[in-house]
């Protein structure tokens, strides 16, 4: 395997510079919202808006009715099918036609992909009878370079005529038609991509080239640091620590690891046992591997070995289930921070809080989703079962860097996982993560909306 330090370039744009930027989002799920909470220091909201904050464009105080309903409709339909997807028959059946509806084709061969599919036209004829269009006139009062984590504001934006730049940023290791516009060829919309393969793709369903910008996937800043990244940098050293008892990794990479990760940042003593975070999505649909998690590894939470954080997010459902659960499982453990139950009714709360405890996660435990570009912050990735085909690409992309792995039978983790621990495969997948994914995306990110720069990340892998 071949390692290099990711490099950048970085050219001009006449453009003026701004201090802030819109920020826009949508309430769905968690990967929209998460994608921009590391922008939220230079979201600017709207004169008369009590204060600077992310927009979120299907919740925010004025939203029309009539927009509010077509929001809610598509979320409602997400969350119900993707939680009935483990009822026989009914559920597989559900969740297929909406996967089908939202799938990415195969990108070989390489062929015209500008077409636009039957999910955009949807969308366009309600653009046509004035979705957005409030969102869209109440941000052109000051027009500010807008930056969107969901296609249908970018969409907004453009039919309605917002006078700043417009930019789209996409959160998923590959993308389907959806994310382009109905006439890619003229638009103006400006895409920020976390990979190659997106802009790739992107170009098949005919966005200009020079409109898409390979920035990387934005990072939250508690969790990198500065440009130096020194706040992650330590961070892994300590998690190195943990995930390679036996030196096994250590010895046989030294040189490698001094190299791109630091000398000062080897040999740190870690300060706190095993720490395996598992985080749910936002439908709450895979809660129960949790549970399974906790009881596998009953003995070793109980001997102070492991500690568990179960991510509950912002769903009261999942918090009040992992609750119950804990206390009938581990009374006291729950009290002595052996588990850990992450909850927020508010999800940018919810954030903080994760990304706090990521500081001292040694193994994230996830299904496939925007949590994929987290294995930059040296996080080895445990693979639960995707929801949905844009994971499965994500599924791919982990596997093509090194950073994550399928999770075995839960049941049987108190096994397993050691086996890995003591080969030192975790230890080299968090290598992995740190070397091979974006890690910067959050600053180029800025530099693209705020200066008036091509800022990009040159050497990523393709995938």
């Amino acid at each position: 395997m071949i390692y290099y330090n990711p490099t950048t370039i970085t050219m001009a744009i006449t453009r003026k510079k701004y201090k802030n930027a819109y920020i826009v989002t949508v309430d769905m799920g968690y990967g929209h919202q998460r994608a921009v909470y590391p922008l939220n220091d230079i979201a600017a909201s709207p004169d008369g808006w009590q204060e600077a904050t992310v927009v979120t464009a299907n919740t925010y105080a004025g939203i029309p009715k009539s927009d509010r309903l077509k929001w809610e409709g598509s979320r409602k339909l997400y969350e119900t099918v993707s939680r009935l997807k483990k009822i026989p028959l009914i559920g597989p059946l559900s969740f297929s036609i909406m996967d089908y509806i939202q799938r990415i084709d195969p990108f070989y061969p390489k062929r015209d992909l500008s077409r636009p599919i039957l999910q955009v036209k949807q969308i366009y004829r309600m653009i046509d009878k004035g979705w957005g269009k409030h969102l869209i006139d109440t941000l052109n009062q000051k027009p500010l370079p807008l930056l969107t984590s969901f296609f249908a504001v970018a969409f907004f934006a453009e039919e309605h005529g917002y006078t700043g730049d417009i930019y789209c940023l996409c959160t998923d290791t590959d993308i389907s038609r959806a994310w382009a516009p109905l006439n890619p060829r003229t638009t103006r919309i400006k895409y920020c991509a976390p990979n190659k393969r997106v802009k790739q793709r992107l170009e098949l369903y005919g966005i200009p080239s020079k409109q898409i910008y390979v920035t990387g996937f934005p990072l939250p800043k508690e969790n990198t640091g500065s440009v130096d990244l020194e706040i992650l940098r330590q961070s892994l050293g300590c998690r190195i620590a943990n995930l390679d008892p036996h030196f096994r990794y250590q010895k046989k990479y030294r040189a490698m690891i001094e190299e791109y990760l630091g000398v000062k940042y080897c040999d740190i003593r870690n300060a706190h046992p095993l720490t395996i975070t598992f985080a749910v999505g936002g439908a709450g649909a895979q809660r129960d591997i949790g549970i399974t998690i906790l009881e596998s590894l009953h003995d070793h939470i109980d001997a102070g070995k492991v500690r568990l954080n179960l991510v509950a997010g912002s769903r009261n459902d999942v918090y009040s289930y992992y609750e119950d659960k804990v206390k009938e499982l581990h009374v006291d453990a729950h009290h002595t921070g052996k588990v850990n139950i992450i909850y927020a009714a508010n999800k940018m709360e919810y954030f903080r809080k994760f990304n706090e405890a990521l500081l001292t996660t040694d193994i994230l435990w996830t299904k496939p989703s925007e949590l994929s570009f987290y294995a930059g912050l040296g996080l080895p990735i445990i693979i639960a079962p995707s929801i949905g085909s844009q994971e499965d690409y994500n599924r791919a992309w982990l596997h093509a860097i090194g950073a994550g792995f399928e999770q075995e039978d839960p049941r049987y983790t108190h096994q397993w996982l050691f086996d890995w621990l003591e080969s030192g495969w975790l230890a080299e997948a968090a290598m992995s993560g740190f070397l091979h994914a974006p890690k910067s995306g959050t600053h180029h990110i800025e530099e693209v909306l705020l200066k008036g720069k091509r800022s990009e990340i040159e050497d990523v892998h393709l995938l």
